[in-house]
């Protein structure tokens, strides 16, 4: 079952996936403001419209990208840290913050709804309202 899980998982989202993962450090457009990323020593720093709002430890920049249909504008972003994801949502002002708390190198993600469902190392997770979940099998569609 398991199995027959992650195929239709794979299947109905690879499209999603191909375009998700990006390195940019940008300006990218959100509805909160332009987005830049900066290395600063050993860290980055997220700007909006050239102000700090968050920092966070990783050796490469490595982000997922909720992009919306007008002017491929990024409505939220997964950013994989080395202390684990960080999700940003753009769509308040200021963007919202929130850490996973669980280390993990991000390999895919969906977007649905308000939650973000994620391919770690260690498996599926969900990521909803602040709260980390592991996946079981299950016959949720994620697009």
């Amino acid at each position: 079952m398991r199995r027959l899980f992650v195929a239709a998982l794979a299947a109905t989202s690879f499209w999603t996936c191909a375009h998700a993962q990006s390195n940019t450090s940008g300006p990218l457009v959100t509805p909160s403001g332009a987005l830049q990323f900066v290395r600063v020593d050993h860290d980055f720093s997220a700007m909006l419209d050239k102000e700090i709002f968050d920092r966070f430890d990783a050796r490469t920049l490595t982000h997922f990208d909720d992009v919306s249909n007008e002017n491929d504008r990024v409505d939220r972003m997964l950013v994989q840290t080395d202390a684990g994801p960080v999700l940003y949502d753009f769509r308040r002002r200021p963007p919202l913050v929130q850490r996973c708390g669980e280390r993990m190198t991000v390999k895919r993600v969906f977007w649905q709804g308000d939650e973000v469902v994620m391919q770690g190392s260690q498996g599926w997770f969900r990521f909803k309202h602040g709260v980390l979940t592991k996946l079981q099998s299950s016959m949720t569609t994620y697009h």
